[in-house]
């Protein structure tokens, strides 16, 4: 299955994302959230490998979209690392918060995708991947809007602007869509800007 052998390889370098991220990070609050992110994206790699298990699926399988997705995985590392050694300690947490919303943004769809085939699925696969959705989807949604949202509100520091840090979308706590636009809203009335 396409789908599960990508998600698997997108949660697996996740974790390493995510541990070059924490390693970027300057702002207290956004490496806690990153680190609490990490421990959650370790547990979506075994449920991805439980997933495998109760389907009989090979989860060391080597196909061409698995290597794609480790290759883009593997640059954005690159990315942090070279963000590091220029000594610039802010713009490393910017490629940083970038690169995680590059890999949240994947991981996302990935997630919404394997909904999708669990509604259309029939009998064990339908409720295997029911089953690790229904883990996974809200902590997914949270980790890419509350970082769009730090990555934006930390674009908006360097350049000099009033930020609002931790960002709307955690301080709203938000887990959809609809709350991440009504949080980017609302950071107008948290900065005390004139509506345009």
């Amino acid at each position: 299955m396409s789908c599960c052998i990508r998600s698997l390889e997108t949660e697996l370098g996740g974790v390493q994302v995510y541990t070059k991220a924490i390693e970027c990070a300057v702002n207290d609050d956004l490496r806690e959230e990153w680190n609490r992110y990490l421990d959650e994206t370790k547990t979506h790699v075994e449920i991805m490998t439980k997933v495998f298990a109760d389907l009989g699926l090979d989860a060391e399988k080597e196909t061409p979209g698995r290597k794609i997705v480790r290759f883009k995985g593997e640059s954005l590392i690159k990315s942090m690392d070279m963000a590091l050694a220029s000594g610039d300690k802010g713009a490393a947490q910017l490629v940083a918060a970038e690169a995680v919303v590059d890999a949240e943004t994947k991981d996302h769809a990935n997630w919404e995708l394997m909904g999708q085939v669990a509604d259309e699925a029939k009998g064990k696969m339908a409720s295997v991947l029911k089953e690790a959705h229904g883990q996974v989807e809200e902590q997914e949604d949270e980790h890419l809007y509350h970082t769009m949202g730090w990555c934006r509100e930390l674009w908006i520091e360097s350049l000099g602007m009033l930020a609002v840090l931790p960002p709307p979308e955690e301080q709203k706590e938000v887990k959809t869509a609809i709350g991440a636009s009504r949080a980017k809203q609302a950071r107008d009335e948290m900065v005390g800007s004139p509506k345009k």
